[in-house]
């Protein structure tokens, strides 16, 4: 990824050291030497004991048990399965503001060789696996129960209420049941009394560490599942002319999806990614089988070349199985909308980001084709989607290894800056006035 350094006119980075008036800098800087042991504390206790989606038992225990020990005015638990939705209402009248961190790790076997390295097990798909927080979900709820204390050891200067959300399942609940950012928001997480009229979120990326990454307006990408079904006619391998291949025509199908990104979708609206993951069909090589079963993802940044693209895929999916004699279903699964930055909000915060990493630690990022679920809390309220960096900046970025990978791991000196932008967040929102 590549990044180009943002330029602040001064009259903004001016701007920047207005705000928070209400506690000097000194004390915020001692309450954050304070808070960074801990954070690294929680977060080595997280990452050893990793949980997968909508089972993040232990996780969420152990933050209802911080929320109420801070003296939370309210700390509701059950949220979405297994979320903790905790409210701190300031000392001083203002609007009302969310911070939100995602719980759930991966069926991955760590292999970073960490003394704190994970060994937990948990069952994906009726299969007993290994489980990692591959994608840095740990940190993210370190930071999050920093930024908590700090806030309530302060809740006398804050203006207005801060909810925080501690999200279950962001990659994706398992198969037959709901969770994730939509069941939050489902559930009402956004509604009532505390609703927010913001939102932040951050993620942990592989660039330097301390690093913070934006890009105004769309970020990450849409992201749909598919299923295409080939149903072709079984017979003999050695007589393939009795039959309909639907492996023949599934190689066929592969090949020809692979031109809608490049030639039928307009690029100048946003890049396109489609690619078939699985493809499964037959039991041994002299038999043609009955059906073919092929599994993939579509990334998107653009709602109407999605919908494009989409349109494209079943037309030509059903056009080469019925050239070829067979017959195809596509189904589709929307599975997440574009995440971005609110233009406005954004601009408005910005020198909370400045004063969080420093200067020139706040970058300007590419499009990430990855995806996110915290784009549902943006379908109703502005919100902001920041990658904090923790990545050695002694090793080539193209050599560390990412999110999802068993290797993945994160430089602990960044996460106080992580909850510098989530505090900051907090403080500064009210002070700039609101949206």
């Amino acid at each position: 990824m590549h990044f180009r350094s943002l330029f602040f006119p001064a009259a903004i980075l001016f701007a920047a050291g207005t705000v928070q008036a209400a506690i000097d800098s000194a004390t915020l800087d001692a309450a954050y030497a304070a808070v960074e042991p801990r954070v690294i504390e929680w977060r080595r206790d997280l990452h050893q004991n990793p949980e997968l989606s909508n089972r993040e038992f232990r996780t969420a225990e152990k933050v209802a048990e911080h929320l109420r020990a801070l003296k939370f005015d309210t700390v509701e638990t059950g949220v979405a399965h297994t979320g903790v939705v905790g409210t701190l209402r300031g000392g001083k009248p203002g609007p009302v503001i969310a911070l939100r961190a995602d719980m759930d790790g991966l069926p991955v076997q760590e292999q970073t060789g960490l003394p704190f390295a994970s060994s937990a097990r948990g069952e994906y798909m009726g299969k007993d696996v290994p489980v990692m927080h591959a994608c840095g979900h740990d940190t993210h709820v370190a930071m999050l129960m920093g930024a908590a204390q700090i806030l309530a050891q302060h809740r006398e200067e804050l203006a207005g209420t801060v909810k925080f959300i501690f999200q279950p399942a962001e990659e994706g609940a398992p198969p037959g049941e709901e969770g994730g950012a939509a069941l939050m928001v489902k559930e009402g997480v956004l509604e009532g009394p505390d609703a927010p009229e913001a939102i932040i979120g951050l993620h942990v990326w592989p660039d330097d560490a301390g690093s913070l990454v934006y890009r105004s307006g769309s970020f990450m990408a849409a992201a749909d599942s598919i299923e295409i079904t080939i149903t072709g006619r079984q017979t003999h391998g050695s007589s393939p002319w009795l039959g309909v291949d639907p492996i023949y025509v599934a190689g066929q199908v592969l090949s020809a999806l692979q031109g809608i990104p490049g030639r039928h979708i307009d690029i100048t609206r946003g890049p396109a990614v489609l690619t078939i993951g699985s493809i499964q069909g037959g039991v041994r090589g002299n038999i043609i089988p009955d059906d073919v079963t092929m599994l993939g993802t579509v990334r998107t940044f653009d709602r109407g070349e999605r919908e494009r693209l989409l349109e494209r895929l079943r037309a030509t999916v059903t056009a080469i199985a019925e050239a070829n004699g067979a017959s195809a279903t596509v189904d589709v699964t929307y599975s997440t909308p574009v995440t971005g930055n609110d233009p406005q909000l954004l601009r408005q915060m910005m020198p909370t980001l400045v004063r969080a990493a420093g200067e020139d630690r706040v970058f300007e990022g590419n499009l990430i084709t990855g995806a996110e679920d915290f784009s549902y809390y943006q379908e109703h309220i502005p919100g902001m989607f920041i990658m904090l960096g923790v990545g050695d900046p002694s090793v080539p970025r193209s050599e560390r290894p990412s999110n999802h990978s068993p290797f993945f791991t994160a430089q602990e000196d960044a996460l106080i800056v992580g909850v510098r932008t989530l505090v900051g967040f907090a403080m500064d929102y009210a002070e700039r006035g609101g949206l």
